[in-house]
């Protein structure tokens, strides 16, 4: 029977005879067959997977070498265009759109041999933190079915979570790969800002959105990262910095003693649960015992950072989406109509969710000439304040780490009513989209009620390298 550990292993077994990219295909379209109950996929390319499998199969036969992620089974969050196959950000606006083109991260996976193999649920526009405002109804944890499997990329977690694929592609807002992926006992990293280029990437807020990875390892993970970060000519955006050999940086470590921070106020926040704080106490202690300096920082702008990520957010939010008014693509409502602007207040009514029409609502508000300078340019110097305080402690220290979300995964339905409670979980995911700095969440502990939870780790930005080789010391170290 299949069995899949990491890709290096994978590729040795491919390699000596001992499997198939075409079993391999086999094998995980049967697993996701099986949990279906699980709402994590929306599309499955069965007959092309399995298509291409058999190239696979036949040019290694040949003697041809193999790719970086040759035969490698990846899933693609909803938001996240593919050729030729539906994409539609979850969400009714865009029920039955066919993407035109390809995302830049999917040609990449596709020249290093990946074999995309469906399309994975999620909050609609990527907007949520738990999957349950998609248009195809929530996904649910695998771990535990009446719980949420967080969000906005629960699909794409809940996919690698459950053994449907070796990979996945989601995207990071505010913290859309690392929340679930904590909730999910998995590793999601956001890179830092630029670090992937965003073309193809249905946008929720520009200046924010990040493609992210899930892996069940952290060398999945730095290959991954290695295939599709750097230069794109159709991102102005993106960075045109080296990318790195991460898979080679981290298996040859430096393994020395580091200068760690975390927020004092993170651990003592009202919000935190007793045993996440506890777990997270107990681990900083085990860091300091093999040689590394942990010391908490004062971060007296940590109660702003919600409310500045809400309000940016928000308004880029409230700008992106007016693309979508059911005339030139989009759902567009069957009444009739002799108003411009009644057709459009309708089709996007009845296309776009209740989470959705919120967050638009409210960004359209903060940019209102009578609130602009009240909540946006002040909400903009917040985020430079937060820049500039983040390059200071990085001048003296290597890391920052903290709790990846206040609590575990919670029960679906469980926080429909209480949105500021819910908009309050994000406390420490937003921080690193708002300063653009890379973040992981990595599975290093189980709360009393059974669930996963992890801890985040953060580096400067472009210092990917330094954070997965502490990701890796660390759940070693676990």
């Amino acid at each position: 029977m299949f069995r899949f550990s990491t890709i290096k292993d994978y590729h040795i077994a491919l390699q000596n005879g001992q499997t198939t990219c075409v079993e391999a295909v086999r094998f995980y379209v049967d697993t996701i067959r099986r949990d279906t109950a699980l709402n994590a996929w929306l599309s499955v390319y069965e007959d092309e997977a399995l298509a291409l499998a058999a190239q696979l199969d036949a040019s290694r036969s040949a003697g041809q070498p193999l790719t970086a992620l040759h035969g490698v089974i990846v899933g693609l969050k909803d938001v996240i265009s593919y050729k030729d196959h539906p994409v539609s950000a979850a969400s009714n606006i865009l029920k039955d759109f066919t993407a035109i083109y390809d995302a830049t991260a999917t040609v990449r996976l596709k020249e290093a041999g990946a074999i995309i193999i469906g399309r994975q649920n999620c909050d609609e526009f990527a907007m949520g933190s738990t999957n349950e405002h998609s248009a195809y109804g929530p996904v649910k944890n695998a771990l535990d079915t009446s719980r949420v499997p967080g969000g906005s990329s629960g699909g794409s977690a809940v996919a690698v979570q459950a053994g449907h694929c070796m990979i996945s592609l989601g995207s990071d807002t505010g913290g859309s790969v690392r929340q679930p992926a904590d909730f999910c006992g998995i590793i999601g990293l956001k890179p830092t800002y630029g670090r992937i280029s965003r073309y193809g990437l249905i946008a929720y807020a520009s200046s924010f959105d990040q493609i992210g990875i899930f892996g069940t390892n952290i060398a999945d993970v730095a290959l991954a990262l290695e295939v599709i970060a750097g230069a794109d000519e159709f991102d102005s955006t993106v960075s045109t910095k080296p990318v790195p050999a991460y898979v080679d940086e981290i298996d040859n470590p430096a393994v020395t003693p580091k200068r760690i921070a975390y927020f004092k106020e993170a651990l003592e926040h009202t919000g935190l649960d007793p045993a996440i704080r506890t777990a997270t106490e107990a681990f900083i202690k085990k860091l300091t015992d093999q040689g590394h300096t942990v010391e908490p920082v004062d971060f007296e702008l940590l109660e702003y950072v919600v409310p500045t990520y809400y309000i940016l957010t928000t308004a880029e939010a409230s700008s992106n989406l007016s693309r979508f008014d059911g005339v030139r693509f989009g759902h567009r409502s069957s009444l009739k109509f002799e108003d411009l602007n009644a057709l459009y207040k309708t089709s996007r009514s009845e296309g776009f969710g209740k989470e959705v029409k919120r967050r638009i609502m409210l960004g359209s508000f903060v940019l209102s000439a009578g609130y602009f300078d009240a909540y946006f340019t002040k909400a903009q110097q917040v985020r430079s304040l937060l820049h500039t305080r983040t390059q200071a402690i990085f001048q003296q220290y290597d890391a920052i780490i903290s709790p990846t979300v206040p609590a575990p995964a919670f029960k679906i339905g469980e926080m429909q009513n209480d949105q500021v409670a819910m908009f309050l979980a994000d406390i420490y995911t937003v921080f690193a989209n708002l300063v653009g700095i890379p973040a992981i969440s990595v599975p290093l502990f189980k709360h009393p009620n059974g669930m996963p939870f992890g801890l985040q780790i953060m580096t400067s930005q472009f210092d990917e390298v330094s954070l997965l080789r502490l990701s890796k010391q660390f759940m070693e170290l676990a």
